[in-house]
């Protein structure tokens, strides 16, 4: 299927199933309420997409959002166990099941919010104000947790809340990213494990022209390393990528370099095979420093698990789309790159289904036409279906034990049942 166009005509859809979704009654005060939302919610993601900020500097979009939602009767708690994390908790009624929800803020360098971040941001918004508004008006027990989280771009900062405890509370959790798709489709892709690698070559320096011989050139050893990994890339498979840039510092022309330093990325479809590949490429980094008689470090600084999309939601999430909305893709989605969702996902019961928006040709995520692409009136009515649909599954979480329990025991994709996985 052909990726959506900025010119492509947004009131032509795919045609629904047929069939009742579950309790169509929620599902009826979910959308009223984001119908109701929608201008709000986009003004508050334009405001945050104007105002792009790297990963743990996202004190105005921390800001913006804490605002938000103590304005919509949400209590807040700002600077949550990270300095620019946030968490807006609504309780009804006694006891009951809790809904997490992620609301990402961070931008990318140079090209400002490329990865659609303010959506995601907003998209976290209009599903804890449709499940509050659920809440309120059909009387469900239970309590929203919206969660704040800095730094997806490379600060890993899920991970960090998750160890000091901001995911304890939630049962489920849920959220949603924009990409490049068919049009009105939403994925249920997963991602790639992933996992940084920081080289580092120690030489000894000598007068290049004058005497070479004495010295132990690092940059030779980086260069080695480099060239072993692009011959590696011939005998690993096409869904493995693995990645590199060199660094140094005082490098001369005049000089036989005595330091370099290497980051790599390697990246597969699951933490195994990653793994795997991260192996056989350390044994490239090793095999430069003997080659070149130079000493080497290597640290694995961060590894990515893949996501694990949770069958019984992702299935749940199919229901509600395909009766309502659009159309359900397994090819797009963010299926080749990496987030730190992966990691919450392999710890609790989570979704984090992709939705199309219109894209140019070559803009897509982490590009200058993505950018602007997440600033679009269509891109923000996607982003409010997948809200609906994610806010519907959230709802039958809270409302549906059984569903819950099914939850709780859904099998990971490696058939390992995490019995832990439900309070």
């Amino acid at each position: 299927m052909m990726a959506w166009r900025p010119e492509d005509d947004p009131n032509i859809r795919p045609p629904l199933q047929e069939g009742q979704v579950y309790r169509p009654d929620i599902l009826d005060v979910i959308e009223t309420s984001i119908d109701g939302l929608s201008e709000e919610l986009r003004a508050l993601s334009l405001d945050i997409h104007d105002h792009p900020e790297l990963r743990f500097e996202e004190k105005y979009a921390h800001d913006a959002y804490t605002a938000f939602m103590e304005k919509h009767g949400f209590i807040v708690t700002k600077n949550h166990h990270l300095e620019t994390a946030w968490v807006a908790i609504y309780t009804h009624g006694q006891g009951g099941r809790a809904l997490g929800i992620n609301s990402e803020m961070d931008a990318l360098p140079g090209i400002g919010h490329a990865c659609g971040h303010n959506l995601i941001g907003v998209s976290g918004v209009a599903v804890a104000l449709a499940a509050k508004a659920a809440m309120e008006k059909l009387n469900i027990d239970g309590k929203v947790v919206l969660l704040g989280t800095p730094a997806e771009e490379g600060g890993f900062g899920k991970i960090m809340l998750y160890e000091k405890g901001a995911y304890d509370e939630m049962d489920v959790c849920l959220m949603c990213h924009p990409t490049p798709g068919p049009r009105h489709s939403i994925s249920l892709t997963s991602t790639l494990a992933f996992s940084t690698i920081i080289v580092e070559y120690q030489g000894h320096t000598a007068h290049a022209g004058l005497s070479p011989w004495e010295g132990r050139n690092a940059l030779d050893a980086a260069v080695l390393a480099y060239n072993n990994v692009s011959l590696l890339r011939q005998q690993i498979k096409p869904t493995h990528r693995v990645q590199g840039i060199f660094k140094g510092k005082d490098w001369a022309p005049n000089i036989i370099p005595d330091q370099a330093k290497m980051e790599w990325l390697v990246r597969a479809p699951t933490t195994s095979e990653m793994e795997d590949t991260r192996r056989r490429v350390t044994a490239c980094f090793e095999a430069a420093a003997l080659a070149s008689g130079c000493k080497v470090r290597i640290t694995v600084t961060s590894t990515l698990n893949e996501i694990t999309q949770n069958k019984a939601l992702g299935d749940e999430l199919a229901d509600v789309v395909l009766k309502r909305y659009g159309t359900i893709d397994y090819e797009w989605g963010i299926k080749s790159a990496s987030t730190d969702f992966g990691n919450i996902s392999y710890l609790m019961p989570g979704l984090h289904p992709g939705f199309a928006i219109p894209t140019i040709p070559d803009g897509g995520n982490h590009t200058l036409g993505f950018t602007e692409s997440a600033r679009s009136e269509v891109s923000h009515d996607a982003c409010y279906v997948v809200s609906k649909a994610l806010a519907a599954v959230g709802m039958r979480v809270l409302t549906d034990e059984a569903f819950l329990q099914k939850v709780c025991v859904t099998r990971r994709s490696n058939n390992f049942v995490l019995t832990a996985f439900c309070r």
